[in-house]
């Protein structure tokens, strides 16, 4: 009787350790999955974001653009912008005149960024996204329109529909006399007809008024100086091609840049943020793998005898290595699996019906933007991979130390 109460106990107290292990090995996948899960929600995420500022700032910037290197102005002649449009690639080339100015409307005043660009400036393609309503025209030689940031409108209060109030702007020039005291000397001054707004990104709605190049140019007292020449390239011919044959043909006394050039800092920000969101996402995961140091560990010590017995038959103690590894793997592979599923399943809900709302009213899109990037899974599989490796080598290396004498 008391034998049988002794074998039974036993296997009761066994029998309680293994579902104790197999309890902290689910935990331990479950662990993996969702910490997978986050990883790849919140990778898609900033992409999604990344991929969304630069279609904004496509809608409001030029394909390429180029500058001067030294300065912010340069001068032109019309046989060195023809020989620019004649390049292959080249479809438009508009001439920019850009500098700040004072604009007063109604007796509300601002300053903000004036906009002098030729007439062929909407046929690039702006305010393809985001919202513009008004007209788009900038108006005559005699007549200049002006199209408003939203932020800029709302601040002067203009109204579009008002035409007797003009929009008046105001830049300081040196006055011709040092000892003049006649403020009209001080400034030049011209009048604008608002006739549209413009809302693209916070950025430009609250700086840019855009005006016709011939007003621009006589009020700033420009003359022959661009500030920048914005290119449109054919949709037959590659960016970087065109960006290559601008720059041999220009020399270094001028800067091309794309559309990511232009906002370099703006998105080398973002993509620091993706990377230390990584990282900490990474570190979350690796604490959520000490489950499966746990789990090893127990299933080591519950193991031993068999263990032993393995090593008397002649497996050596790699062998026994590779086999806590191996269920290691197993559990982490298989929580990674769910997660990467999941995630995927969750972005793809998320990119199709927008589910998740960004709750801005006045924001371009309803619903966060999601980009799946197959690169963000192969990182996230490394990086799974070489947490469970650590996690496990431990309780592998204690298992290979098992003594068969001891044990047997």
């Amino acid at each position: 009787m008391n034998l049988s109460f002794f074998i039974a106990g036993r296997y009761f107290r066994s029998k309680k350790k293994r579902n104790f292990i197999t309890i902290l090995s689910t935990i331990s996948m479950v662990g993996v999955a969702v910490g997978t899960m986050a990883l790849v929600i919140v990778m898609s995420v900033f992409n999604g974001l990344e991929d969304l500022i630069r279609g904004l700032f496509a809608s409001f910037d030029a394909e390429l653009k180029i500058e001067a290197a030294q300065g912010k102005s340069f001068e032109i002649t019309e046989e060195w912008l023809d020989s620019i449009r004649a390049l292959e690639g080249v479809e438009i080339l508009t001439e920019v005149i850009e500098d700040n100015a004072l604009f007063d409307y109604n007796g509300n005043q601002i300053v903000a960024r004036l906009k002098g660009v030729s007439d062929n400036f909407l046929d690039q393609g702006r305010f393809s996204r985001g919202y513009f309503w008004g007209d788009t025209t900038l108006g005559t030689d005699l007549r200049p329109a002006a199209i408003l940031g939203r932020g800029v409108g709302f601040f002067l209060s203009v109204n579009l529909n008002n035409i007797n109030v003009p929009l008046k702007v105001f830049y300081p020039k040196a006055p011709r006399s040092a000892a003049s005291i006649d403020p009209s000397q001080l400034y030049s001054s011209a009048i604008l007809e608002p006739v549209a707004y413009f809302s693209i990104e916070r950025q430009f709605d609250d700086e840019y008024v855009i005006a016709p190049l011939e007003f621009a140019k006589n009020l700033l007292n420009y003359g022959n100086r661009r500030t920048s020449l914005e290119i449109k390239v054919n949709e037959n011919a590659s960016i970087s091609d065109v960006q290559r044959r601008l720059k041999e043909l220009l020399g270094i006394k001028f800067l091309v840049k794309n559309t990511d050039e232009q906002h370099a800092g703006l998105l080398r920000t973002v993509k620091l943020e993706k990377l230390f969101v990584f990282l900490t996402l990474t570190f979350i995961l690796a604490i959520a793998s000490f489950n499966i140091f746990f789990s090893l560990s127990m299933l080591a010590i519950e193991k031993k005898k068999d263990i032993a017995v393995l090593k008397a038959m002649g497996a050596p103690d790699r062998l026994i290595r590779r086999i806590f590894l191996k269920q290691g793997s197993l559990i982490a592979l298989s929580g990674a699996i769910i997660g990467l599923v999941l995630g995927f399943l969750v972005c793809l809900i998320q990119e199709r019906f927008g589910l998740v709302s960004l709750g801005i009213s006045s924001a371009v899109i309803d619903a966060y933007p999601v980009k799946i990037s197959w690169t963000d899974f192969l990182w996230i599989s490394i990086s799974v991979i070489g947490i469970t490796l650590l996690a496990s080598y431990r309780p592998a290396w204690i298992a290979s130390k098992v003594d068969t004498v001891k044990e047997l």
